[in-house]
């Protein structure tokens, strides 16, 4: 195997980068829930970093990437576990990096779609309890469709599916799976009827901001390579950002009469998210296409909850699972080799048919037929043992104080600096 310095190089920045989208969704989900629980989504994503980068490390990356178990493209072998024999070469994979370097940046994207989770569950769950979700989830729900998808040797891989950077392993994931454990927990006491306020837009702006920086290495960083595909998987990346953001915003200008900063921060988002599977197989121009698309579907996608009675606080299902399919489906449609050679098909405007549309499908619909499914019986499991679900006198007092003993601000002191008080 041929190492290249440069291509190492990029894959370990992106892995960092796609590190740093945790803490930037921390901040994102944080800001968008009431002052009382801002702690507890802040260590529940810290926290989900840790928990499922170890179990990354021990057993999950060698099933999601592990030699396939029995030849069915159904999961891998613990050839890998313990990160065991990790000099060897990826199955499928042509690496000029160390396949460390690989594990680490897969890592990356293991963590940030179980702490996605987080935002739909906020404010009403127990702490320990989600951890011991999110473990079970990463190996029951992720591990898999991670093998079939992003392993050469899973079975969709085969059939030619594409996820560029993991429109359906970690976007229709997570939203599947947001709308499974949503209905498992139930509604925050008070919803819909109390209007749920955001409580610091600003937060929830920056949160935004470190999301589409890292979105770069979470992105260009599938490529693997410091090279062509990087390039335009980044381009692509900007482009679907900015067009998201507009497109949510006009929609928004349309329907209410104003454009607002939280409708901003949230169409840039949906616009990344629909770039994700596409990012390095499509054209520029196709990227702006794409991100606009996500963007104006996921406006109305975030009120289906309304409509069908669960409660996603923060709205993974509608951006992140409405966005994900818009741009796993639109591949099928945009999917270009005179973009990337070494694709076996091309999309619908390049004169390949339907056939690539058809097998995007098709992923899709396992990917939300498991997702679902696995997840729920995960979280309902949970919810009877040890129970995920915060006490009713945890939930009003604020999960930050009754669970962790802190406060994310001093009002105490606020008011006495007016009155004169100390600190005056």
């Amino acid at each position: 195997m041929h190492v290249d310095s440069g291509d190492t190089a990029w894959v370990l920045v992106s892995a960092a980068l796609v590190l740093f989208m945790t803490p930037g969704l921390a901040l994102f989900y944080g800001g968008m829930i009431r002052s009382k629980n801002v702690l507890a989504m802040f260590i529940a994503n810290f926290a989900t970093i840790a928990i499922v980068s170890i179990l990354w490390a021990v057993v999950a990356y060698s099933l999601a990437f592990g030699p396939d178990a029995g030849g069915h493209g159904l999961i891998g072998t613990f050839r890998f576990a313990g990160l065991g024999h990790a000099h060897q070469e990826v199955p499928g994979y042509s690496l000029t990096v160390p396949p460390l370097a690989f594990a680490a940046f897969q890592m990356m994207f293991a963590v940030i779609t179980a702490a996605l989770l987080t935002g739909t569950v906020a404010e009403r769950t127990k702490f320990g309890a989600f951890l011991v979700f999110a473990a079970l989830w990463t190996i029951v729900v992720y591990a898999p469709i991670a093998h079939w998808i992003f392993s050469p040797t899973g079975w969709l891989a085969h059939k030619g599916v594409l996820d560029y950077a993991g429109g359906n392993v970690v976007e229709i994931d997570s939203g599947a799976s947001a709308l499974a454990i949503a209905m498992v927990v139930g509604r925050r006491r008070g919803w819909p009827r109390e209007v749920i306020a955001p409580h610091s837009l600003p937060i929830t702006v920056v949160g935004a901001g470190i999301l589409w920086f890292g979105w770069f290495g979470f992105n260009a960083g599938s490529a693997l390579t410091a090279g062509e595909g990087a390039s335009q998987a980044l381009i692509g990346t900007q482009l679907a950002a900015c067009a998201g953001l507009l497109g949510w915003c006009a929609v928004e200008k349309w329907r209410t009469g104003h454009a607002t900063t939280l409708g901003a921060a949230s169409g840039a988002v949906a616009g990344l998210v629909a770039i994700t599977p596409c990012a390095g197989f499509v054209n520029s121009m196709a990227a702006i296409v794409i991100g606009l698309a996500g963007g104006v579907i996921a406006v109305y996608a975030v009120s289906m909850k309304f409509k069908g009675g669960y409660d996603d606080a923060l709205d993974v299902v509608g951006v992140h699972g409405a966005a994900g399919f818009v741009g796993t489906l639109l591949l099928g449609v945009f999917a270009s080799r005179n973009v990337i050679p070494g694709i076996r098909y091309d999309g619908l405007v390049d004169g390949g048919g339907l056939h690539l549309l058809g097998v995007q499908a098709l992923a899709v619909v396992v990917t939300i037929g498991w997702a679902f499914s696995m997840t729920w019986l995960v979280a309902t499991a949970v919810q009877r043992t040890i129970g995920l679900r915060a006490d009713d006198a945890h939930e009003i007092e604020g999960l930050d104080t009754a669970l962790h003993a802190e406060a994310a601000y001093d009002f105490g002191n606020v008011r006495a600096a007016r009155m004169g008080g100390p600190g005056g």
